[in-house]
């Protein structure tokens, strides 16, 4: 059975909650169960679908072509019936949530539009963190109403992810009079806006890859090379270490750094080189970087002071400085 809707949340500040009308910017009423398709049956679409069933919308149709989208929508979403992804924006009069790959987003929307099966007054919403309204304006051109709804999180496309969607944060860009609409929207996923505006979406969408992806290059790198030291269980070593780092950058901030870099031990970080050299020479120019800006963060966070990082930066840029 589906779960209850979730109480409306307030809207914005500044933002008043409309009543009635349907046309493009003019204030948007919504019922209270929503007619959905979701389009593309990635991680995140069909999560996404799944929640929103939860929360008491009607699915009514999905696609998904690849076998392993197949098998997510068999898993997530076992009664939705699956369509071509024309029928599945001609279904979805409320709601269209559009989760195809970014650079795939534009040629999608622009074919909708194309073949007639997109309406007037019908929320197009893509969960891209990369694009935000603009992407959407064929859409927009019909009547549809444009909206970028991107997730805060990572997505392995199980069950498990539902967990997971509770309290985090949605990057959300929308038209003034679709606020309310979508504040009410992710609360019905359980997570919470953050408002961000069409010229921010890239560097808002650079700031979780950096810190969500990358991190996961950077953990399976120290797992490598605790592997090549002769460690059996590199996850054993690192999980209880990482995860303080973590918890202590988030919330100390530059203060949560220690080791060689923010104590200017020029000559650890040397010895570092040296053997990452010979062992794992693919892992050198990473290490320099990150300990490149790891040295301009403590400096300016008056961690590591400049006279006591001279030599460390020498052996950073590769000219060693006296001592």
């Amino acid at each position: 059975m589906s779960a209850p809707l979730r109480p409306r949340p307030a809207a914005p500040p500044g933002v008043a909650v409309p009543s009635g009308g349907a046309s493009n910017g003019a204030p948007f009423a919504f019922p209270r169960a929503l007619t959905v398709g979701v389009l593309g049956a990635g991680r995140v679409g069909a999560v996404l679908g799944a929640a929103l069933a939860a929360a008491g919308h009607r699915v009514v149709a999905a696609t998904g072509r690849s076998g392993a989208a197949q098998a997510r929508l068999a898993l997530l979403l076992p009664e939705t019936p699956k369509r071509s992804a024309a029928a599945v924006a001609r279904a979805a009069t409320d709601l269209l949530v559009v989760a195809v790959p970014d650079d795939a987003l534009a040629g999608v929307v622009a074919g909708l539009a194309e073949a007639g099966a997109l309406r007037p007054g019908q929320v197009v919403a893509h969960t891209s963190g990369a694009h935000g309204l603009a992407v959407l304006a064929p859409a927009a051109a019909v009547g549809a109403r444009p909206l970028a709804l991107h997730p805060a999180m990572t997505f392995t496309g199980t069950p498990d992810d539902l967990s997971r969607l509770a309290g985090i944060s949605y990057g959300v860009t929308a038209p003034l009079e679709l606020r309310p609409f979508a504040a009410r929207l992710v609360a019905d996923l359980g997570g919470v806006p953050e408002w961000v505006a069409e010229d921010d979406r890239p560097l808002y969408h650079a700031a979780l890859a950096h810190g969500a992806n990358h991190l996961v290059t950077l953990v399976n790198e120290a797992a490598d090379r605790l592997r090549d030291a002769g460690v059996d269980r590199p996850e054993k070593v690192l999980a209880p270490l990482l995860r303080a780092a973590l918890e202590n950058a988030l919330r100390l901030g530059d203060d949560a750094l220690t080791g060689p870099v923010s104590r200017g031990d020029a000559g650890t970080v040397r010895r570092h080189l040296e053997r990452l050299a010979a062992t794992a020479p693919e892992s050198v120019a990473p290490y320099l970087a990150l300990a490149r800006r790891t040295a301009d963060r403590a400096i300016a966070a008056g961690r590591l002071r400049p006279a006591d990082a001279e030599s460390l930066l020498g052996v950073l840029s590769g000219i060693e400085v006296a001592a």
